[in-house]
């Protein structure tokens, strides 16, 4: 019998071994999955806590629709009927200007406008910086070099404002990164096939957003909203795959301390836990790039450096509950994100129970805010107490909530977001092109194509297919 170990348990490994079961279970193979998790609980950053009638996120809340992957995959586990669109009578978002909450304007998406009226009377922006981003109708390509930060791209087209007021925080929400480290390659393509297409950015998102107006009469729409969340929190992602792995696959508490081919160069041998060596035929590596650099090592030093350099930001998410009376004025929107010149101890927070429904009771409000990152190393640093009252002194000063929450939660997650710098394609396909003596291994995990669940998805689906054929291929 074939065995294949995960290293892993959070979203990759777990997609990883549940796609070796089903192309198994497709053809009629009997194929030993052991998946390796060196915590006493599977599903890494993503974690569901119900707190009375409240339903409490630790880590990611949904997963982006447009990307396919965790759509399909929910499909084939059964969880379609589980999914929940985003509630559209709250999808406005604020932005923190000078010290009070000013809408993004309607239409505008990320970087730019795509309506005119509302885009003109937004305080968000001064009328030298609404001509600066206006002119990117006007500009030329740029030279379009092989990558550049999105810092850098987003001055170039539209101008310092648009990228202070906007891009940098509503990117901050994703990636918890500095955007003039940021690699537009890797983060934001398609701004980059934008420009290298229409020109205008400006222009290619009118077009596109024309595109969609057409699809949406003719009944041809999206049948989710954007980010889509399951009824009952993101852990039962978590808790159907591990319900559909085979009885004894898992195996907690029982991290991996090194891995070693052996001398014929056909099977690996995994040291895990106390004192345990475990041969495999194939090894997926679904960990953090630094703990995946750690264990290929010894037998690719280069690749393991390159592994080493993608460095990783802390975050921490803060759930707090209130009651609607405790606010003078009721929150009506998903959210509200926080430029770093507006020197805040936050970067952002979400209405939870706005967001999406059946997080709260109707009297009340769950909302979460998030800490540190890239920008903002030394609040993640903070003790928990110093936390809290640093975020509900944030509250305070913004919504003018007093009152103290009916419960709060903190959530600390130490080096969980990669930071996609400048040149990370160049780096990914360098080291995956070191591993390539290496048929039977490979990388899964948010730190090579994406930080987001579908992408952890495609990733650990991916390696589990390239491993599954080349150690089914005939010598």
């Amino acid at each position: 019998m074939k065995r294949i170990i995960v290293i892993g348990g959070g979203i990759a490994g777990l997609a990883a071994a549940h796609r070796i079961d089903e192309l198994a279970r497709a053809k009629g193979l009997s194929i030993d999955i052991t998946l390796l998790e060196a915590t006493g609980r599977l599903g890494g950053a993503i974690a569901t806590e119900r707190v009375g009638e409240f339903l409490v996120e630790a880590g990611p809340d949904s997963f982006i629709s447009e990307k396919p992957w965790a759509i399909n995959l929910c499909d084939r586990i059964g969880l379609s009927h589980r999914l929940v669109s985003t509630q559209s009578a709250y999808q406005k978002i604020f932005i923190v200007h000078h010290g009070r909450l000013v809408a993004l304007p309607e239409g505008f998406f990320l970087l730019a406008p795509t309506r005119l009226w509302p885009f003109i009377r937004t305080p968000l922006f001064s009328w030298p910086g609404k001509l600066r981003m206006a002119a990117e109708l006007l500009l030329p390509r740029g030279e379009l070099p092989d990558d550049e930060s999105l810092g850098a791209f987003v001055r170039r087209r539209f101008g310092g404002e648009a990228l202070e007021r906007v891009a940098q925080p509503l990117l901050g929400g994703i990636y918890a990164a500095d955007p003039d480290r940021l690699s537009l390659g890797a983060t934001m393509p398609r701004f980059k096939e934008m420009e290298r297409e229409h020109r205008s950015v400006i222009y290619a998102m009118w077009s596109a957003q024309r595109q969609r107006a057409k699809k949406s009469e003719t009944g041809s729409g999206a049948r989710w909203s954007l980010f889509v969340t399951l009824a009952g929190g993101m852990q039962e992602l978590v808790d159907t795959l591990n319900a559909r792995l085979p009885a004894g696959s898992v195996r907690l508490n029982c991290a991996a301390r090194a891995l070693t081919l052996s001398a014929d160069q056909k099977n690996w041998q995994v040291a895990a836990g106390d004192n345990e060596v475990i041969n495999a035929d194939a090894v997926i590596l679904a960990t953090p790039a630094f703990r995946a650099g750690h264990l290929i090592k010894p037998m690719a030093a280069e690749a393991a450096l390159d592994l080493t350099n993608i460095s990783y930001a802390s975050t921490a998410t803060i759930n707090l509950a209130y009651r609607r009376e405790d606010f003078p004025r009721a929150p009506d929107s998903f959210g509200f994100v926080v430029p770093a010149i507006e020197k805040r101890k936050i970067m952002a927070c979400t209405f939870s129970s706005l967001k999406y429904p059946g997080r709260a009771p109707d009297n009340c409000i769950l909302m979460r805010a998030f800490v540190g990152g890239s920008l903002q190393p030394h609040q993640f640093n903070q003790p928990d107490a110093d936390m809290e009252r640093s975020v509900r002194d944030e509250l305070t000063s913004l919504l003018g909530v007093t009152a103290a929450p009916i419960f709060s939660r903190i959530w600390r997650h130490p080096h969980s977001m990669p930071q996609y710098h400048v040149g990370h394609e160049v780096l990914v396909k360098r080291i995956e092109g070191a591993l390539q003596p290496f048929p039977t291994l490979t990388l899964a995990g948010s730190a090579y194509h994406g930080v987001g669940i579908s992408d952890c998805v495609r990733t650990g689906e991916a390696a589990a297919e390239i491993v599954f054929a080349r150690m089914l291929a005939p010598l």
